[in-house]
């Protein structure tokens, strides 16, 4: 299968990166999935139009839940990766064609102090920071006392 890099500059989160951890060959790993939207213009001129072109990325990792951390909708970003096209049978029996984009690079275009003022503006609490809470809670309670049996 031919490897495919892609280049998606200058884009902006279109919402929150979403985290969640699957089973892999080392254990359990961080998998992101963010989608990011870029705008082109096309022709010259007062007819230019503007053509947005939306691309759902999957990161992996370290970078998945560092972009979980740091980043939230609106967020400028530039992402590199590559694409697979692969396809699979569907429950109806048809058979389904589909791309997948593999985030190798990811740029963080704002200032700190942009991020600070949306984080503030939005209140904003990444996803994977509320799951992280919640499992140093569900950690730190203690363990159910289990009853001993008297019958033998």
């Amino acid at each position: 299968m031919a490897f495919v890099r892609v280049e998606q500059r200058n884009g902006r989160l279109a919402g929150p990166v979403q985290v969640d951890l699957v089973n892999g060959r080392d254990g359990e790993t961080a998998r992101g999935i963010v989608t990011v939207i870029s705008n082109t213009r096309r022709g010259t001129g007062p007819s230019r139009d503007e053509e947005a072109t939306a691309i759902q990325w999957t990161l992996w990792g370290a970078q998945a839940q560092n972009a979980a951390r740091y980043l939230g909708k609106g967020s400028r970003v530039n992402v590199i990766g590559h694409v697979r096209n692969h396809h699979y049978t569907a429950a109806d029996g048809s058979t389904v064609y589909a791309f997948d984009f593999t985030c190798e690079e990811l740029d963080y275009l704002d200032s700190k102090a942009e991020a600070e003022a949306r984080r503030a503006r939005h209140d904003w609490v990444s996803e994977y920071d509320g799951a992280q809470a919640s499992r140093a809670q569900a950690a730190a309670r203690p363990a159910p006392r289990q009853s001993r049996s008297t019958a033998q």
